[in-house]
């Protein structure tokens, strides 16, 4: 079984809503996270799997290649 996950995330000034998925489409996660570096680098460091996230301007995770 692959162990790729997707996340969308919805990203506002005060929180981030985010959708994790499996590869086959299926919402395994969602969650609501404070817009602050420490939580959202918390947040990906406890996924387990290949991780895509999408591209966002402005959004950089250091020691992550966003795609």
């Amino acid at each position: 079984m692959s162990q790729e996950k997707y996340i969308g995330m919805d990203v506002h000034q005060a929180t981030i809503s985010v959708a994790v998925m499996d590869a086959r489409g299926k919402l395994i996660m969602e969650c609501l996270l404070e817009t602050k570096a420490d939580t959202i680098l918390e947040f990906i460091q406890g996924l387990r799997g290949t991780l895509a996230l999408p591209s966002r301007k402005g959004l950089r995770l250091p020691g992550y290649t966003i795609c």
